[in-house]
């Protein structure tokens, strides 16, 4: 059928968009199409879907918020199976989907399919295919290991898959690089490797005594015991109190990023964004660069949070960065409809007589990003709640191994910082890896390349004013190696690997 609604890009000045051939699916008794390679979330929201379900209790809408699965605004039934991440189901022919009232019961009919179960003893296991997760994997394969990876989307590349910026710094850290080209590099690089397994639209739901990694795929099931693993999980969007915030059209700026970068699909028609920092500002002119028109951005704080070069490329397109002000409520039936923002005073209470509305359909949450450490806290890594990193992060060393023995953190679920952190913090881990399990000159090589990461990004990357609050997270919780034996006997964790 022909919709009478398509949000779909068809021009982007940087971006082009190579949908697969046309697919049918069946959505609440009508077929609708879609194209290959896009999630059946965004192909529902491409014809004009904002709603994919209702709250449990009051029966509030839902819209998209994550996009990457870490939510459950976008739980559907799909082949009568409840609770389907949609945002992460990729299109498939004779689908059959319906839009579900809060945590749906499972069918009462036993699934018939059955499910292979598959045993894997890699070298290392890394969870988590973003940019620490894919360049740990390249480092480790080069040097003869057998490696698994594990990724809850159905294709690798994490945050780089929604990143159209030009990266800074030199050639070898993929400078003046777009960070969905860099994405593409990865695969491809990772396609060489014989001794690298991809499992993509895979679960891992548990860490078991003896070291033993349980995950959950499509139809099969994984009893994985590595020698070593990298828990590179990443993070996920924070959410602000305001009347109405759970309305759809109010979005987290990486799942807009999502629909609009990675599917070529507009978020909405116009926009108000909320906070300054680097997400914030890239994001706003990502939507212009979308053919949304955004009216303002607005940040609770005195000051812009991001670089100087973000802000002036916003400014440059007229677009008004708020500072002193934050949203008030949002309003709509069924989707945003309307915005309405305050200035604070010192102590960010609101200051009556300020409000300023606005006529939108999307607001965006660019508030900052919560660390997904959970596979950490499950093994019984210490953690520590650390502001300037996000949230609760583990206690590692300085080649980031934690203090279960030999399970290694990298990337944003390290403390959250950026792509290129994610990357060195990646290498790291895999070099220390390598001097570990290999030996000779290799193990050597690995120290030699791994002390020199470590001097680059300590000495000159966070050396960088704007990345003084990270550096000082990440210093707070880096021991030694004898505290960290100190705290593993302190508190020892109920599996190992190794």
């Amino acid at each position: 059928m022909t919709s009478p609604i398509d949000r779909r890009i068809y021009e982007h000045p940087i971006i082009t968009f190579h949908r697969g051939r046309k697919i049918k699916f069946v959505f609440e008794g009508r077929e609708v199409e879609a194209y290959e390679g896009e999630s059946v979330a965004v192909a529902l929201y491409a014809i004009g879907i904002d709603v994919f379900s209702w709250s449990r209790k009051l029966n509030r809408p839902r819209g998209p918020f994550c996009m990457i699965g870490k939510c459950s605004s976008c739980f559907m039934i799909v082949n009568n199976i409840p609770n389907t991440r949609t945002c992460i189901l990729p299109v498939q022919e004779g689908l059959v989907v319906e839009r579900q009232k809060g945590l749906a019961t499972p069918p009462s009919k036993p699934l018939e399919e059955e499910v292979e179960e598959v045993e894997l003893n890699p070298d290392v296991l890394i969870v988590g295919g973003g940019p620490s997760g894919l360049e740990a994997a390249s480092i480790l394969a080069s040097n003869g290991l057998e490696v698994v990876v594990v990724d809850e989307h159905f294709k690798p590349g994490g945050q780089l898959l929604k990143q159209t910026h030009k990266f800074f710094g030199n050639v070898e850290l993929f400078g003046g690089q777009r960070g969905f080209q860099i994405a593409e590099l990865y695969i491809k690089k990772l396609a060489e490797y014989s001794n690298i397994k991809l499992l993509t639209q895979t679960s891992v739901y548990g860490v078991f005594r003896g070291g033993i990694v349980a995950a959950a795929g499509r139809n099969k099931h994984y009893i994985i015991k590595p020698r070593a693993v990298i828990a590179a999980t990443g993070a996920q969007e924070r959410l602000i109190e305001f009347p109405n915030n759970d309305l759809p059209g109010v979005m987290g700026a990486g799942g807009a990023q999502t629909i609009m970068n990675e599917f070529g699909v507009k978020p909405g028609e116009k926009a108000l964004v909320v906070g300054s920092g680097n997400v914030g500002l890239i994001v706003a002119y990502q939507l212009v660069q979308a053919g949304v028109e955004v009216k303002a951005i607005v940040e609770i704080m005195k000051e812009i949070g991001g670089w100087f070069v973000h802000a002036a490329k916003v400014r440059r397109l007229g677009i008004p960065i708020l500072t002193s002000h934050t949203i008030k409520y949002v309003e709509g039936n069924g989707r945003v409809e309307k915005a309405v923002v305050v200035e604070v005073d010192d102590k960010f209470n609101p200051i009556s007589g300020t409000e300023r509305e606005f006529n939108v359909d999307l607001v965006l949450l660019a508030v900052g990003l919560e660390p997904d450490t959970r596979f950490h806290a499950q093994a019984g890594a210490v953690m520590k709640y650390v502001p300037e990193l996000g949230g609760l992060v583990p206690i590692r060393t300085r080649d980031l191994e934690t203090t279960v023995s030999n399970l290694y953190v990298a990337g944003d679920s390290s403390g959250v910082e950026e792509a290129t952190t994610a990357i060195l913090e990646g290498r790291i881990a895999a070099y220390s890896i390598i001097s570990k399990f290999t030996s000779g000159s290799r193990a050597q090589q690995a120290l030699e390349e791994m002390e020199k990461t470590l001097k680059f990004l300590w000495e000159e990357y966070r050396s960088s004013p704007l990345l003084s609050r990270a550096r000082r997270g990440k210093e707070s919780v880096t021991v030694s190696r004898e505290e960290l034996l100190e705290l593993r006997s302190k508190y020892p964790p109920p599996v190992s690997f190794g």
